[in-house]
């Protein structure tokens, strides 16, 4: 017999939101994994994490793998949206790069979607 655990509310629900993405210079390496989780659709992240890894990619290495599993586990997100490809320059906007402009380090990025892949100039 399976017991169903009590929906909780559509409140709770909510607040148990978990995104993640992978980012690199290019396509090719994923140095960095970013992790939130958000109470609502456009809503500032409630935790942040991120996890970075020398020469290797974050998409292979197991230890940061299961570090992101224990993260998310540990707010209780439901569902997870993860992304299926790298979705930019792994360096903080507004640190290394200047605010709302292409980052220096990687000119890869420059004119890219950062979604799709594409060129956009």
């Amino acid at each position: 017999m399976k017991f169903k655990r009590p929906s909780d509310s559509p409140g709770n629900k909510k607040a148990r939101r978990g995104f993640y993405g992978f980012y690199g210079d290019d396509v090719t390496r994923a140095p960095k994994a970013a992790v939130a989780m958000l109470s609502a659709r456009g809503a500032e992240p409630a935790a942040r994490e991120r996890w970075f890894t020398g020469e290797g990619d974050v998409r292979t290495d197991a230890a940061v793998g299961g570090e992101i599993l224990r993260f998310v586990q540990a707010h209780g997100a439901k569902p997870v949206v993860a992304t299926d490809r790298i979705i930019g320059c792994p360096h903080e906007e507004g640190v290394a790069d200047p605010e709302g402009k292409a980052c220096p380090h990687c000119p890869f990025w420059a004119h890219r979607d950062r979604w799709t892949g594409d060129r956009v100039q």
